[in-house]
């Protein structure tokens, strides 16, 4: 009868150590960060489909979104599905279509992520030879394949509530992993 206890006894405390261990990882998932599924090709050449991200999802709890970042966000025009782009504009910036390159603050943006001679076309909220100013709390996005990306210039900034969070690792494929960089630009 003792050994029946004493198996019983390991096996609940077996168990009890699963389920504290699935209660930690529940709250790193909801609270602290996520792993993200890049499906498309709009942030080529740098992000692939079928790649897999680790999202930071206390970031933007803590500081606000800076341009150039990695963000993932619910789509304005489907709360379900996640968009992954690149941060373009702050709120106040002045950003610009002008010969199909983006203007910052009256300053052309030099992005060298981008593969040479990308060319950006205009959408139907942003469009060539023209400028919008990016509202209080809201970030202009674009993802890196310019030709092949739904983003502001389509559907125009983003608010920040609806940012999951930063794009900070890679970790598939393996021949891939690592930190994901962030640009510096050079802007008045």
């Amino acid at each position: 009868m003792g050994l029946i206890k004493n198996i019983f006894s390991a096996i609940f405390d077996f168990l009890q150590g699963i389920v504290v261990i699935l209660a930690i990882m529940v709250m790193i998932y909801l609270f602290i960060m996520s792993p993200q599924e890049i499906n498309g090709a709009s942030m080529e050449p740098n992000f692939h489909n079928k790649e897999f991200i680790l999202t930071n999802k206390i970031e933007y709890k803590l500081h606000d979104p800076k341009r150039g970042e990695v963000v993932i966000f619910k789509s304005p025009r489907n709360k379900d599905i996640d968009y992954i782009k690149r941060i373009i504009g702050e709120p106040g910036d002045t950003v610009g279509l002008k010969g199909g390159n983006y203007y910052v603050n009256g300053t052309k943006l030099d992005e060298p992520y981008l593969t040479p001679g990308t060319y950006i076309s205009g959408g139907n909220f942003l469009r060539e030879d023209s400028e919008t100013i990016v509202p209080k709390g809201r970030y202009f996005v674009s993802g890196d394949n310019r030709g092949h990306s739904s983003d502001s210039r389509e559907f125009g900034p983003i608010p920040k509530e609806d940012f999951i969070g930063k794009a900070f690792l890679r970790y598939w494929p393996f021949s891939e992993a690592g930190l994901i960089q962030q640009p510096t630009y050079v802007l008045p």
